[in-house]
């Protein structure tokens, strides 16, 4: 499986509406674009589907953002993002 780029880190998640929040370290990251989410018990590849910020969609996020984005399965705080 291939590492990706490093370009964020996950701040918070919210377990109830399975949102995760991510500080973009690096890059960008896009609608569509492919990430990994790495930490202690994540390991999962996903789409980036939706991506808000302050409850408005945007399509891409670029470094030092913070956005929210639903996830495909559990994350934790300071787990890795990745893009592929």
């Amino acid at each position: 499986m291939t590492e990706g780029k490093k370009v964020g880190i996950i701040t918070h998640y919210f377990g109830h509406i399975g949102v995760a929040v991510v500080k973009l370290t690096d890059g960008s990251l896009k609608e569509g674009d492919k990430i990994r989410i790495v930490g202690h018990t994540t390991d999962f590849e996903q789409p980036v589907k939706s991506m808000e910020i302050d409850h408005k969609k945007i399509e891409e996020a670029k470094k030092g953002q913070e956005f929210g984005m639903k996830t495909a399965d559990v994350v934790r705080q300071n787990d890795i993002v990745y893009k592929l």
